[in-house]
């Protein structure tokens, strides 16, 4: 079993940045294809960013080039840099993990962590 732990939202103004933060317990990671998914409100959840185990990132394709993945497999943490940030980047975004698919839009990984609010407003 994997857990997965979110931090890093908040409530930012129109133009600013956040780093959120996914930290797994349980496993290595090392080894595991990680994702983003974020769910606005009033509609369904979907694929910000994705990484393999080797590292390469996709990203989804209501996605700018204002996200950034990453993953630290020392730390057993993934990243999501989103910049110049929008109201419409407002929602709840969660880690995704599995260790046998690679994660992309139609196919989501089986360990969820219970999503951290982000919320841009001025």
């Amino acid at each position: 079993q994997v857990q997965l732990v979110e931090s890093g939202g908040g409530l930012v103004q129109p133009g600013g940045s956040l780093r959120l933060s996914c930290v797994a317990s349980g496993r290595v990671i090392h080894l595991y294809s990680m994702a983003w998914h974020r769910q606005a409100p009033g509609k369904q959840r979907e694929l910000v960013a994705a990484i393999t185990s080797g590292g390469t990132t996709s990203y989804g394709s209501s996605v700018s080039g204002r996200f950034t993945i990453s993953r630290d497999n020392g730390e057993n943490t993934v990243y999501l840099q989103i910049n110049s940030l929008e109201p419409e980047d407002t929602g709840v975004y969660y880690c995704n993990a599995d260790r046998y698919v690679r994660i992309t839009a139609s196919n989501t990984g089986d360990y969820w962590g219970q999503g951290t609010q982000v919320t841009v407003s001025s």
